[in-house]
């Protein structure tokens, strides 16, 4: 019986402990996904101190909130005064009722197509209704992503 001589698939290198520890010196560290809840926004905003003060969400992270039938939100950033940076995902045909704010809303279509009222208004579009301004029925037939920075509405006007 002929046996196949020792070789790099069949017999593993051991390095010299200095070799190997120089090596992986070498090797950036990979860095981890901070977990979910207050320990990930603390290693979050810990990450972020460390790369000079920016703040980066990236399209996977961050969590998608259920605000209402057939609406996602995912708030981006908190700022002062209660004014939040944040995406809506609508579903197609979903719906938010009229209101107004306390802060101008700024609202810039990212995706599909919304109606605010009787106005149509397209992917690229940017969109102010001005704080104290009510605006209509938010719908949409083909779905959207919304990107918006507001204070949250104080409250929905009557249709």
């Amino acid at each position: 019986m002929s046996r196949t001589p020792p070789g790099p698939e069949t017999d593993p290198v051991t390095l010299p402990a200095d070799i190997r520890a120089r090596l992986l010196e070498a090797v950036a560290p990979l860095e981890a996904a901070p977990p979910g809840g207050l320990l990930g926004r603390i290693l979050q905003r810990a990450r972020t101190q460390i790369s000079g003060g920016t703040h980066t969400v990236y399209a996977d992270s961050g969590q998608w909130q259920s605000l209402l039938p057939k609406v996602g939100i995912k708030v981006l950033r908190e700022h002062e005064a209660g004014v939040l940076s944040y995406l809506l995902r609508l579903e197609p045909g979903a719906e938010l009722p009229p209101h107004e704010h306390p802060q101008d809303e700024e609202c810039m279509v990212l995706e599909g197509e919304v109606r605010i009222g009787d106005l149509v208004v397209s992917a690229g579009a940017y969109h102010v209704a001005p704080r104290g301004v009510p605006h209509g029925r938010l719908t949409t037939a083909t779905g959207a992503l919304l990107f918006l920075r507001s204070a949250p509405p104080t409250a929905a006007c009557p249709a």
